[in-house]
């Protein structure tokens, strides 16, 4: 099964699901933003990645706005050569509009770990040889004030049907490029990946989120995150 293909399953799984307070809106860029989404996929999500990098979900100035992973919007067009048109979701926060490409704030996790993966690997086709980076769950939970809710915090009732959806989603991309490695970036990743895929023929394991909120992270996230893939085996030397 294509990437394209889990990713449009995943799509219509997640748009079945009602969420309820605190959360008032809830984006889903593989609806709105499917087109840079699918394009993502389908030039480096090709089979036989060395290591898979779980995200947890969309951040609103990242994935919510291009439809990549950690998708800050000058590293996405620039380096990742992904562009185009982004709709809007259907329910829009006035505070947390999603202009697509023309978004002019950036994602500090995103800019890090691409940045890093630019910085480390030079071309994306050199880092995508080796690596590819999923998001766990595909949508953006917000509360009225616009503050994003992150999917540990959901109700339990909540959670079983969406991790349900993602979990099924991580195992067929998993099957698909047969990673040696698969690493959840944070704590909440790599939970999900050691219950999704911990039984499996695949070393698991975790490094630091690039969250700004992460004071760790601030002091240096490429660095540990370098030192943590390192520990686990993964080999980063000579590259």
């Amino acid at each position: 099964m294509t990437l394209v293909r889990v990713a449009a399953d995943l799509r219509h799984a997640v748009d079945a699901l009602t969420f309820g307070a605190p959360v008032t809106h809830v984006y889903n860029p593989l609806d709105y933003a499917r087109r840079s989404h699918d394009r993502y996929l389908e030039m480096w999500g090709s089979p036989l990645r060395d290591v898979l990098l779980v995200g947890m979900n969309p951040g609103p100035f990242g994935m919510a706005q291009t439809g990549v992973p950690f998708g800050e919007v000058a590293l996405v067009r620039e380096w990742l050569r992904i562009d185009g048109p982004v709709d809007r979701p259907a329910r829009e926060h006035p505070r947390r509009p999603v202009e697509g490409f023309a978004c002019g704030r950036s994602e500090v996790s995103g800019r890090r770990l691409w940045g890093w993966a630019r910085g480390r690997f030079g071309t994306p086709e050199r880092f995508f040889e080796r690596f590819f980076v999923w998001n766990y769950c595909p949508l953006l939970f917000l509360e009225r004030s616009g503050r994003n809710r992150t999917p540990d915090k959901l109700p339990v009732a909540e959670q079983a049907p969406l991790f349900a959806a993602c979990d099924h989603a991580l195992e067929q991309v998993v099957a698909r490029l047969r990673p040696r490695f698969v690493v959840g970036i944070g704590r909440f990743a790599e939970a999900r990946v050691r219950t999704v895929v911990g039984g499996h023929d695949v070393a698991v394991g975790g490094v630091l989120h690039p969250s700004p909120a992460s004071p760790k992270a601030n002091r240096g996230w490429a660095r540990e995150a370098e030192r943590q893939l390192t520990r686990l085996g993964i080999e980063l030397t000579g590259i």
